[in-house]
């Protein structure tokens, strides 16, 4: 990987390897400049493709220049929302952001504020497959290249998760595999638990048990009840959205399996 990019001409900036010694892999992720490289960008993969098959690499380039348009999914929560859209709005997110799908309408006012489209689809007469279909043309037709479920808190069809496959994240309000479903934080009042968490993780077929990105937890006592525990719980939740966005975004995600190796967090 050095010597092919010495050879193009660029410069390595940041150069991170895992080795998974249980399942025989070696992963790695090279930045490098490309201000003195000849090779147009889009020829750069067809260049490096011979090192790729000589090493029998599973091989992505990407650029550090990309934004993508995003479109951010949302019930009646707004925690996860006002905060994506704070971060795009000055540039710490960088995200377009074309537009906010809502099935409840509470949020429109607050998209408004931040100038995005907001979108009011709701599950009409219990169509389920009539709403997905239209949320997925809205994606199209918007040229959306991301999609954001801040707390959407319908169960996406599979045909819908494996069209937006890899380009889905979910934020889920608690530490999976924990307390999925419906109420956590009653369930884990209930417990008695010392933790509560969050987790983001790419969306696939299986509810809740996609790939991973980012976690965290606070601790907590008997004293707190479920509000407070429900504050705290969405406290972390924009927290861990927003990295796992930034990770993301800047292509340190690499997938193997169910799992993900996640560079520089």
């Amino acid at each position: 990987m050095a010597g092919f990019v010495t050879d193009m001409g660029g410069n390595i900036v940041e150069a991170e390897q895992h080795t998974d010694t249980h399942d025989g892999m070696f992963f790695q992720r090279v930045e490098f400049t490309t201000d003195a490289v000849t090779v147009a960008d889009d020829e750069l993969g067809g260049c490096f493709a011979p090192v790729a098959e000589r090493f029998a690499m599973d091989a992505q380039l990407r650029f550090t220049e990309w934004r993508p348009r995003t479109a951010i999914l949302v019930s009646k929560p707004p925690h996860c929302l006002a905060d994506l859209l704070a971060r795009a709005h000055t540039g710490e997110l960088d995200i377009d952001v074309g537009q906010v799908i809502a099935n409840q309408p509470d949020n429109e006012s607050l998209a408004r504020v931040f100038g995005v489209p907001f979108h009011h689809m709701p599950v009409e007469d219990g169509d389920r497959a009539a709403q997905e279909a239209a949320v997925d043309e809205r994606l199209a037709a918007d040229g959306t290249e991301l999609v954001v479920l801040a707390r959407y808190m319908l169960i996406l069809s599979p045909w819908f998760v494996d069209r937006w496959a890899g380009r889905l994240i979910n934020i889920h309000h608690s530490f999976l595999p924990a307390f999925v479903g419906a109420s956590p934080y009653r369930q884990a009042h209930d417990r008695g638990v010392k933790v509560i968490g969050a987790t983001a993780h790419y969306v696939t077929a299986g509810l809740d048990e996609g790939p991973i990105i980012e976690q965290d937890v606070t601790r907590v006592s008997h004293r707190d009840d479920v509000a407070t525990l429900t504050r705290r719980g969405r406290d972390l939740e924009v927290i861990v959205l927003a990295r796992a966005l930034r990770a993301h975004l800047s292509h340190r995600i690499l997938v193997w399996g169910n799992r993900t190796i996640v560079f520089g967090s």
